[in-house]
């Protein structure tokens, strides 16, 4: 009896799969609803012969069986979600590791986004001519500033600089010398030929995110403890 319903649900599969095959080169105008309909009896039978076939193979073990058809299937859905809304999966991800990791710049396509430190201000690390330098934002600073080790890190020639602007810091005034930065890169924000200045040796403890580097952008603004910055399509 069961090697009988074996060969049934077989058979059924097979001409089902035949009478699909025989269907597709039909003229998809002058048969399409009797095309729809009969491919629709088509699919059904065929679900039914290959679900009564999985029956009567895993009969002794169909609780096993349904479990594991449960589980791909469940595992099969994750991903095809997971692969639709990679990139929206991707955003959350940079979100969630801005909160965590001070000085993290989360990537939003050509926009970029840093959340407040503790101590109230934008800390984020920039790559500075492939070098990757801590900074703060300081829109009070007309420029980007970099200290003596900073200038050093990035490839510049600190030796034969020479410092002829005037700048007010934090403990007074002070000369800093103008440069022009190859490349500034905060996560997928890039500008390149930005001006900057390097400030005298012990003069300023933090380097400097200014207003030669924001004016650059499509846009920027501060939201609560967020700092959002969008760049150019």
């Amino acid at each position: 009896m069961t090697r009988r319903l074996t060969w049934v649900f077989i058979i059924g599969i097979a001409l089902s799969a035949a009478v699909m095959l025989a269907t597709h080169e039909q003229d998809a105008i002058a048969t399409l609803l009797k095309h729809d309909l009969s491919s629709l009896v088509v699919k059904i039978v065929m679900a039914v012969s290959v679900g009564g076939l999985v029956v009567v193979l895993f009969r002794n073990h169909l609780s096993k069986a349904l479990e594991a058809i449960l589980f791909w299937a469940v595992i099969f859905a994750l991903l095809v979600i997971g692969y639709t809304y990679r990139f929206e999966l991707r955003d959350v991800g940079d979100r969630v590791i801005a909160e965590v990791i001070p000085g993290y710049v989360a990537n939003h396509g050509a926009s970029a986004e840093v959340v407040r430190g503790r101590n109230g201000d934008f800390a984020l690390n920039a790559r500075i001519n492939g070098a990757t330098v801590a900074m703060v934002l300081d829109t009070g600073a007309s420029s980007v500033v970099l200290t003596q080790e900073a200038a050093k890190a990035v490839g510049l020639p600190i030796e034969i600089l020479s410092y002829t602007v005037n700048v007010d810091t934090a403990n007074g005034r002070t000369r800093a010398a103008p440069v022009t930065l190859d490349r500034i890169a905060l996560g997928g924000l890039v500008e390149r030929s930005v001006p900057a200045l390097v400030a005298q040796s012990g003069q300023l403890k933090s380097n400097l995110l200014g207003m030669s580097f924001l004016n650059r952008l499509q846009g920027w603004e501060v939201r609560g403890d967020k700092l959002r910055m969008r760049g150019h399509p």
